[in-house]
């Protein structure tokens, strides 16, 4: 084999570099090789074996934990040149130029991702680049092409393998800080997820950046406090997750994910101790505490994540939404890290995950969007309840000034209609007897005596609404009975009446109260039209409720007006004392029925007034 089958120049998209993109590898207890001795570089010699990075690292055998790895430079076209290997499998490095050792790395801890950037010089042309790997895990040597180029060009691309990891997850952990303190200004339920969502989103944060080769390379002495946190941060995580789910939907048929994360508690407290034994031991149980750390952990992340994607499918299919943003959000996690796990064990790990931070993105965008939701409905229940609040008290102030016009009415109506009654009979008797200017006066006298006995008679209504005599009213014979009343009224006023009731609506209670609070409402309508307005009557049944609406096209009210409607002594009439309404809306309570108003200035008022359906007399059929 020729020296130039062990490599091959391509252009990349930088014409300034080229690809090596095929070596040779040996594994390193054949022929006594190792790493304090390079191997020779003439070529055809037994153990050595050609490497194609595309198709991945060649399996480790049995009993095997280092290897050599050799490649001859090509041409160097660059003046500063430099050899960049991205990734390279192994725990103990030894990197040499025929027999000129140019780097060696040793880590104590298990984080076999070396990230290289070589100087070279131009002398090396020619000459092998021999590498020496050793390993406690399942994968050692190059995982992707060799690159050689310039120096000062290839740096930007060491520089940036892994920074983007540092940069999300710092992002990640300054969203989980903000997002724990805001916890503290919520409820107690509100407290617990907000900051279970945290613990999350920090967690991965910290897994981001610690599982990210670019603090190993650059910051290679905290390498070991590095890999502590990403232990702990991915057993943090794990139950968090869990226990964040618990909380948006519950425990689950057979409390089983409440169960599932008590495991998870117990075997991180487990791990927790596996963990302060090795140290303490200074790495020698290793071995065990990376199958407990990276294998077993591995597996019962792949039963949480098929349990937990189970759970929203039944949630989703159920119509909760939040398990339906849960579902995508999670289900796009969780399936992106299945798969990569999966991937990892097939290819006994000889794998990086890559693409499990940006799914944990799409999610913690879903947890918050749940979060958010779940404050907004909130808020607008608040906001709802505040509205029936202000409505109560409305109400509860208009019970109380109608509990005091009541009591007025009642302690003073009585005493004083007597005395009028009496007034009005003597002055009567003189009208008889009188001609001229003083039967004017007398008459007028006697008008406003009326109008007195007309407002005790409002006062004793409102304050004794109950009616003495109840029965089945026809609601189209007395809103015909109203048009007879009021039409010559409307023809004063050159407005039209238009009413259109629909035959066999009953209701109960007294014609006379009926036909006051109605009377009431159309006299109004009338003072409130135009020259040739229109007053439009209609009523209609639904259900077990009669509508009677009451339209005019007149010049409206304002809304501020338009709530005071029914208090007592609110009149917009220069001599109204507010009486007519009041009345109205009290009959309209005692008949157990409910008025509303709508208007706007310049367009006209509604009113809508809604009374229980009754049963018609017997002997009345439908027509």
């Amino acid at each position: 084999m020729s020296s130039g089958s062990l490599y091959a120049s391509a252009a990349d998209s930088n014409p300034a570099d080229d690809e090596i993109t095929k070596w040779q590898m040996k594994w390193g207890d054949e022929g006594g090789f190792s790493g304090n001795q390079v191997p020779s570089s003439q070529q055809n010699q037994p153990g050595w074996m050609d490497v194609d990075p595309l198709r991945g690292t060649p399996e480790l055998p049995d009993g095997i934990s280092s290897a050599w790895t050799r490649m001859v430079l090509p041409e160097m076209k660059w003046t500063s040149p430099a050899i960049y290997i991205d990734t390279l499998y192994a725990l103990h490095v030894r990197v040499f130029v025929d027999d000129r050792l140019i780097f060696e790395g040793n880590r104590g801890y298990i984080k076999d991702n070396y990230s290289l950037l070589l100087p070279l010089s131009v002398e090396d042309e020619g000459k092998t680049l021999s590498i020496w790997a050793d390993t406690l895990q399942e994968r050692i040597g190059i995982k992707d092409t060799v690159v050689i180029g310039e120096h000062n060009l290839l740096i930007h691309d060491y520089i940036k393998n892994g920074l983007i990891d540092v940069i999300l997850g710092s992002s990640f952990i300054f969203v989980a800080v903000i997002l724990f303190l805001c916890a503290f200004f919520l409820n107690k339920e509100y407290f617990t997820i907000s900051s279970g969502l945290a613990v999350v989103i920090g967690s991965t944060g910290i897994l981001s950046i610690t599982y990210s080769p670019f603090v190993y390379t650059f910051y290679s002495y905290l390498g070991p406090a590095s890999i502590v946190f990403l232990d702990l941060a991915l057993l943090t995580l794990l139950p968090s997750l869990t226990f964040l789910f618990e909380k948006i939907f519950g425990p689950g048929k057979f409390s089983l994910i409440r169960h599932f994360r008590k495991f998870q508690v117990v075997y991180s407290l487990f791990f927790m101790g596996c963990l302060i034994i090795n140290y303490l031991s200074g790495n020698r149980y290793v071995e065990f505490y990376y199958f407990v750390s990276t294998k077993v952990i591995g597996y019962i992340m792949i039963v949480q994540f098929i349990i937990l994607i189970a759970c929203v499918i039944i949630f989703s299919i159920k119509g909760n939404k939040d398990a339906i943003i849960f579902a995508f959000g999670f289900g796009t996690a969780a399936v992106t890290c299945v798969l990569e796990l999966v991937w990892y064990f097939i290819r006994a790990g000889n794998y990086d995950l890559f693409y499990w931070k940006w799914s944990l993105v799409i999610f913690m965008i879903s947890l918050i969007i749940i979060l958010g939701r779940r404050l907004a409905l909130e808020h607008q229940q608040v906001v709802k309840y505040s509205k029936e609040l202000e409505l109560f008290n409305n109400e509860l102030q208009r019970s109380e000034k109608v509990e005091i016009i009541s009591e007025l009415a009642a302690s003073v109506a009585h005493e004083v209609r007597n005395p009028l009654q009496v007034t009005r009979g003597f002055l009567q008797l003189l009208s008889e007897k009188s001609s001229g200017d003083e039967k004017e006066f007398l008459f007028i006298a006697l008008s406003e005596l009326d109008r007195a006995s007309g407002i005790i008679t409002d006062f004793l209504t409102f304050a004794k609404p109950e009616f003495e005599q109840i029965s089945n009213l026809n609601v189209h014979d007395e809103c015909k009975h109203i048009e007879s009343i009021l039409l010559p009224l409307c023809h004063l006023n050159d407005c039209n009446m238009i009413m259109d009731v629909a035959d066999n609506l009953w209701v109960k209670g007294n014609s006379s109260k009926f036909k006051q609070a109605f009377i009431n409402i159309i006299k109004n309508s009338i003072e409130a039209l135009n020259q040739d307005g229109t007053i439009h009557i209609a009523a209609y049944g639904k259900g077990d409720k009669v509508f009677i609406h009451i339209n005019d096209d007149g010049e409206g009210m304002d809304p501020d007006v338009l709530l005071r409607l029914g208090e007592p002594y609110f009149s917009q009439k220069n001599k109204g004392m507010g009486l007519g309404l009041m009345v109205t809306f009290r009959i309209i309570e005692t008949m157990q029925g409910e008025i509303s108003f709508r208007s706007k200035k310049g367009a006209g008022t509604e009113s809508v007034t809604v009374l229980p359906l009754a049963a018609p007399p017997e002997g009345t059929h439908s027509l």
